[in-house]
Order: structure tokens, then sequence, then C-alpha cells
């Protein structure tokens, strides 16, 4: 059997690209390992922290606000994405103005989802406001 007469023909070009950026993976790695100088000693086996020498033990405990603001900024950036779907579905619905039938077959004009994004703002501003408003932004 042939590739072309395959089922799994379309594939095939997906499956070259990946054997090449495997191939090109592997012999820069290989590449790298086997030209890089061998230089060893007490400075270089050391431990090295964003510049600075390490002080004191890795186990420490941080002050809960950076988990805080860590975790709201996680919050924030997943909802901020929730936009980028909706984007192109309020487009096409304003630009053509019929209604979008949904996943469930409702149909969905382009009010509605300005609607449903407004109600979605909302809550993003709610929640934000309620976290200025507790200090969470503040470092004191």
């Amino acid at each position: 059997m042939l590739i072309a007469e395959s089922s799994l023909a379309p594939y095939a070009s997906i499956v070259i690209v990946i054997a090449v950026a495997g191939v090109i993976a592997a012999s820069m790695l290989i590449l790298a390992h086997a030209v890089r100088p061998a230089l060893k000693g007490d400075v270089k086996d050391s431990t090295y922290e964003s510049g600075m020498p390490v002080i004191g033990d890795a186990r420490r405990r941080f002050n809960v606000r950076f988990y805080i603001v860590a975790m709201l900024f996680l919050l924030f950036d997943v909802e901020v994405v929730f936009l980028w779907p909706w984007a192109p579905v309020f487009h096409k619905a304003a630009a053509t103005g019929e209604a979008i039938t949904t996943a469930g077959g409702q149909p969905a004009s382009a009010g509605f989802l300005l609607a449903a994004m407004g109600v979605f703002a909302v809550f993003l501003v709610v929640g934000f406001a309620y976290e200025w408003r507790r200090g969470m932004f503040q470092w004191d």
C-alpha cells in the first residue's frame, strides 16, 4: 500500500516535521555537549540564584501576600483569556447581523453576546474592586 493511497497520507507532512525537529534538537544537544569547555571548581559548582549568593535555607517561609498576588494574577489573567474566543464570534455576529448558533443549538445574537460579556466584565470589575478594597494590592 502506498502512502498516497493510505488514510494517513494527510499526516505524513506532520510526522516529517516532528522528525526533523527532533533530529535538529538532538543534534544541537549533542554538539553543545561535545564542544563545551569542561570547567570545574568551587565557584562553578556553587549555588547561584538571580545574581545573588544564597543566604539561608531554601525552605524558609514567605509572606502569604506573595502567594495571594500570584493567585490574583492567575485569576485575572485566565479571565482575560476568555475574551479571545468571544471576540471573533462577536465580530462575526455583529458583521453579518445574523444570530450565531451555539453548541446547544440555540441562536445567539450580537446583542446577547455583548450582554453576556458585559455580565462577565462586571464580575471581573467587582472582583477587582473587592480585592482593592481589602488592600491586596498594597505593600506596606
